[in-house]
């Protein structure tokens, strides 16, 4: 990989808008998680499918789809009819989905979750809308979190939706809302929720994008947590305030594709 000087932002900057333009197609959706909300058209289907997705997102991608692919069967390729109306015999059939330490348990009440925030908090959207502040998504992330677990659950889901206010970098649920929010033309995100804007959004913090992001001098912080997040934050938004999240595309394609 040819690298840009490290002193020039201009350089960087196009070395990176090249990289997004390389990796932001739409030959990118097969290979990756996004694959699955990619298969509805509802807005809610998109909503909760992709949530249930990110959620399980660790791991090699491959193995994360065809999981995903298992779950939404389960869910009768139709999620959000099922978070709304399955019956206890329905949702019992969830027992025969695991994927790494996300157990049944889990996904049984991840349903009983979604469906306390669309019966009493007017939705996903709705929540997020709710705590964004002006320029960062991750209070409504933590307020978000507080809301899904107000009905009686097990201690063990609490793990899978990870909160910033306790120190994390959040990088499923940022992942999540960078496809739920950006929007441009290129049709890999879906931009469905209006009231957000892309300046809002935190980059999805993984080991690719952490990695890149170090050795271009965008991040310094070592640990992969909320203080790294807001670091590479800052350095991203002076290179495009409006829309710093495209450059998810640029670390992560660095990352994966190119062996950096």
């Amino acid at each position: 990989m040819k690298q840009p000087t490290k002193n020039s932002t201009l350089q960087l900057k196009a070395f990176l808008d090249h990289k997004v333009s390389l990796y932001n197609t739409t030959a990118f959706i097969d290979m990756d998680p996004i694959s699955i909300p990619h298969q509805f058209n509802r807005k809610e289907d998109i909503e909760i499918s992709g949530f249930l997705i990110a959620t399980i997102s660790w791991g090699k991608r491959p193995q994360i789809i065809k999981s995903g692919l298992k779950l939404m069967a389960l869910l009768g390729n139709a999620p959000f009819d099922f978070v709304m109306s399955a019956n206890q015999k329905q949702i019992n059939k969830l027992d025969s989905f695991v994927y790494r330490t996300f157990q049944p348990i889990d996904i049984k009440y991840f349903i009983k979750g979604l469906r306390n925030i669309y019966k009493n908090h007017g939705g996903i959207e709705s929540v997020f809308n709710k705590y964004a502040t002006s320029d960062s998504l991750q209070p409504a992330i933590h307020h978000f979190r507080k809301h899904f677990f107000e009905p009686t659950h097990p201690e063990h889901a609490q793990k899978h939706i990870a909160d910033p206010y306790a120190g994390s970098a959040a990088k499923k649920m940022n992942m999540y809302l960078r496809w739920l929010v950006r929007q441009d033309d290129r049709g890999v995100d879906f931009g469905l929720w209006k009231h957000i804007k892309p300046a809002q959004l935190s980059c999805p913090l993984d080991v690719h994008s952490a990695k890149v992001a170090r050795h271009l001098g965008l991040l310094t912080r070592r640990q992969n947590d909320a203080k790294a997040l807001l670091e590479l934050d800052t350095n991203l938004r002076l290179l495009d305030a409006t829309d710093p999240v495209k450059y998810d595309f640029a670390l992560f394609g660095i990352g994966v594709f190119e062996g950096i």
